[in-house]
């Protein structure tokens, strides 16, 4: 069976739907995210490499190079940032670093970094704690925090 519509109303279907998705929210722009290590100013290290960021999250060494310790900070287990963070710089996702973990918590060698909501306090942390260390969007850096490492995609 086959209907046929009128011009008119097909118009009219037409312009509700162009009204329907003028209305909508404008989409927001996807954009590279830029992830940077943070640490503070006073504990004087300039740079860090991707290795050294490494081995301070995963646990391999909780020391900077010049030998103070390095408190690691991890955004929320479901961030966005976290992904991107492990994704690029262990190659691993959120559900092999869980087992990861797991793992190394259960043998009592050492214990996952300690994890906050959000990049503001991750970056409170790190500007009030000479030995935190934090990765977050650059675009959430403030003058109380120095960058040591860039990760771009």
């Amino acid at each position: 069976m086959t209907s046929v519509m009128s011009s008119s109303k097909w118009t009219r279907i037409v312009l509700q739907i162009l009204l329907a998705l003028t209305t909508l929210p404008p989409a927001r722009a996807v954009t590279a995210q830029t992830l940077v290590v943070i640490v503070n100013p006073a504990i004087g290290v300039q740079h860090l490499s991707r290795r050294e960021v490494l081995d301070i999250f995963l646990g391999r060494y909780r020391t900077f190079p010049s030998g103070a310790s390095a408190l690691p900070i991890d955004l929320d287990v479901n961030s966005p940032e976290r992904t991107l963070f492990y994704v690029l710089l262990a190659h691993k996702e959120p559900t092999d670093m869980g087992s990861y973990w797991a793992r190394l918590t259960f043998s009592g060698k050492i214990s996952p970094p300690f994890a906050v909501p959000d990049a503001r306090m991750a970056i409170d942390i790190v500007a009030n704690n000479p030995n935190a260390i934090a990765y977050v969007d650059r675009s959430a850096v403030d003058q109380r925090v120095r960058i040591a490492l860039e990760i771009t995609p």
